[in-house]
């Protein structure tokens, strides 16, 4: 019998801080992506779920695209592309405060050699007068062909709605690729391990640029229905291991403290976990690191 199941794969491309991952979060009602207020913050392609009738949306979080500088950065720009081409409907992200300038003008040219269909998304609208959200909107379709234009508030959730009913009725006709009840396809050690990430950047925006990764290292379910965590964090020197660990190592414990809460809640178990700190002077350039975050490693 014909249940009418429709899928479609959604990539969400768009410069750093755009907020593609707020939006993700929005649109499946979890949190599927890391937030913060740091650039670059998503690094590979992370994949939530969304119901909306019989429609499921596969939504891809792509890294923010921008001009590539070292070898982690050329991955990540690389997969936000690829993300892009793999999918059925791309939603190009704006900043509707910072406008179309530098990096939302590339992408938007680079858009143009992208096949399907495509949305402009600008976000953020409640902080732009109507006027020059217009003039963005004339500006962007006189480049990309757009088949539509939506204006959200990622953050407060307007609009959201209209967007996902809109990407929802144009699903394609087919099987679902999860079940019904999953909200990602990342392993709960890769989540885990990016909520980590999420707290050590949040605490340490300033002085750990870029030079700093996690991994989970042990996920072991107890017999007392605790979960026990060990996680790696990643630097490259030892003055950013000095960092991270703070004074009699209060940064760290404030790390896992807060990453140890939020676990938790996900979990709905108690986590007990132990964060390690080690120098890895080029894992930036190990080909393993890059495999651990579901990244390909560029060659040059």
């Amino acid at each position: 019998m014909n249940d009418k199941r429709r899928c479609s794969v959604i990539a969400l491309i768009g410069a750093p801080n755009a907020g593609k991952s707020t939006l993700v979060n929005a649109l499946t009602g979890a949190k599927i992506s890391i937030v913060t207020h740091k650039v670059q913050t998503t690094r590979a392609r992370i994949r939530g779920i969304a119901m909306e009738g019989r429609a499921q949306l596969i939504l891809v979080d792509t890294p923010g695209i921008f001009a590539p500088k070292r070898r982690l950065d050329r991955a990540m720009v690389d997969a936000a592309w690829a993300g892009a081409r793999d999918a059925d409907v791309t939603l190009l992200l704006i900043d509707a405060a910072k406008g179309i300038e530098g990096e939302a003008r590339q992408i938007l040219e680079g858009l143009t050699k992208i096949a399907g269909t495509k949305y402009l998304v600008l976000n953020k609208v409640d902080l732009v007068r109507k006027d020059v959200l217009l003039a963005l909107v004339d500006t962007a379709a006189g480049i990309v062909n757009f088949t539509g234009t939506f204006m959200i508030s990622a953050l407060t959730g307007d609009g959201v709605a209209d967007l996902k009913a809109q990407l929802a009725a144009e699903a394609l006709p087919g099987p679902w690729l999860y079940p019904e009840d999953q909200i990602s396809d990342a392993p709960m050690r890769h989540l885990a391990a990016e909520i980590t990430r999420e707290k050590l950047t949040l605490r340490l925006h300033q002085e750990l640029p870029y030079a700093s990764t996690v991994e989970t290292t042990l996920w072991k379910e107890l017999r007392n229905g605790r979960v026990r965590l060990e996680q790696t964090i990643y630097v490259m020197r030892d003055s950013q291991k000095k960092i991270v660990l703070g004074k009699k190592g209060q940064t760290v414990k404030s790390i896992s403290m807060e990453a140890r809460k939020e676990l938790a809640a996900i979990l709905g178990v108690p986590v007990d976990l132990f964060l390690f700190v080690k120098v890895r002077q080029k894992w930036g350039d190990d080909p393993e690191r890059y495999q651990e975050m579901g990244l390909e490693f560029p060659k040059s």
